[in-house]
């Protein structure tokens, strides 16, 4: 019987390249997505950092500027609020501890940290008459706007 000739459909050649090749594709996805790796590593950190920057929102609502930033965890008395013509600031500190003892089980968890975030008032307000409030864990700051702010409007000429 004659011994058939094989042919391959898809020839591989070894490369030295190989190594360099999987060291450039392990960059490129840590470029892309550069703490990925501290999410699926450290995910308690990542909670931590998200309380430590909290999220802010700046917003018009009728003759106010709102600035709403949610704060859990953290006690009024650990909060600040600086405000100038042109800046806000919202700074504080977190402070926690928990202690649980069950039968047989301890654990005791403390975690601090402290932020601070400074924005540019979008619109000229008044801010002698600023009114702050801190509930469920949501602190809103109402400052009304000046009387010139409220009626400045511009018409744009679209060229």
């Amino acid at each position: 019987m004659a011994r058939k000739e094989t042919k391959d459909v898809a020839r591989i050649e070894p490369s030295i390249m190989a190594p360099f090749e999987e060291i450039d594709r392990l960059f490129d996805e840590f470029m892309r997505r550069p703490f990925s790796i501290f999410g699926s590593l450290m995910p308690r950190l990542r909670a931590e950092a998200e309380v430590i920057s909290p999220a802010v929102d700046i917003y018009e609502e009728g003759d106010h500027l709102v600035v709403k930033a949610e704060l859990p965890g953290i006690n009024k008395e650990d909060i600040d609020v600086k405000i100038t013509d042109d800046y806000i600031t919202i700074s504080g500190e977190k402070k926690k501890e928990e202690k649980v003892e069950q039968k047989d089980y301890y654990r005791y968890e403390r975690s601090y940290g402290s932020f601070s975030r400074t924005f540019t008032l979008p619109v000229d307000v008044d801010i002698d008459k600023a009114q702050a409030k801190f509930e469920n864990g949501v602190l809103e700051i109402r400052i009304p706007k000046t009387e010139e702010a409220k009626t400045k409007e511009r018409k744009l000429q679209i060229e």
